[in-house]
């Protein structure tokens, strides 16, 4: 079996005061290429820290993360931000789109970082954004777009460096019943398509039912797994 995610005793702790506060605690787990995995738990039991971890914008304060293979706490900070932008895509509950770009710049941005012509990265970012369903807003600003339009031009980005895994914080958190879902749909499609590894924070149990595998974190702690049939 091939993980693409690995974490080994996993713990993060932040200092309140004289005491430091677990947020993680011994956290193992094994995620394995082309899952679908959803976290679960109440407010401030973990999940979004866990998130951080696995996506090199946190580290631990003790224990190990893999990555496809890589001790992430044997990179130094050049290198994790390099992990970052090649390996990983990442989709927020806000979108975090840049409001003055349209969509078709929006989603060709992390190409322009890594000086890809402006061509090619135009015409990938096209080819994206007709896969998201969203081939005749390219030129519209976020401002002009829904919030399942924007979330879809989020996915868009999060993937055209075409990462090994991305990862969803609320992704469906700030859209109707009704849109959550049907992002979530597309988002399995490209799992089931293209075999990105996808971990998705969420609250919504309807979500997490659309997934391969429910994690449960309470305090800092996995209390629970589930595997969806499928």
């Amino acid at each position: 079996m091939s993980y693409i995610v690995e974490t080994v005793d996993l713990v993060k702790e932040y200092q309140q005061g004289k005491q430091p506060f677990r947020v993680l605690d011994s956290i193992n787990l094994k995620i394995s290429n082309g899952e679908f995995v959803s976290i679960m738990g109440p407010s401030g039991s973990g999940k979004s820290t866990l998130l951080h971890i696995i996506g090199a914008l946190d580290k631990p304060t003790d224990g190990k993360i893999i990555f496809n293979g890589i001790d992430l706490s044997g990179l130094n900070d050049n290198q994790l931000a390099e992990l970052r932008n090649r390996e990983l895509g990442f989709i927020f509950q806000s979108f975090n789109l840049i409001h003055r770009m349209n969509a078709v710049e929006n989603v060709e941005m992390p190409l322009s970082i890594f000086g890809v012509p402006r061509k090619e990265r135009r015409g990938r970012a096209m080819k994206l954004l007709e896969m998201v369903g969203l081939k005749d807003r390219m030129k519209h600003k976020p401002s002009e777009l829904s919030g399942g339009e924007q979330q879809r031009v989020a996915i868009a980005r999060a993937l055209i460096n075409d990462p090994k895994l991305i990862l969803c914080d609320e992704a469906t958190g700030n859209l109707d019943s009704k849109t959550g879902q049907e992002i979530m749909g597309l988002l399995r499609k490209l799992n089931e398509e293209q075999g990105t590894t996808f971990i998705a924070v969420t609250h919504d149990p309807i979500v997490a039912q659309m997934t391969d595998r429910i994690i449960r974190l309470k305090d800092g702690r996995i209390v629970g797994e589930k595997r969806m049939a499928g």
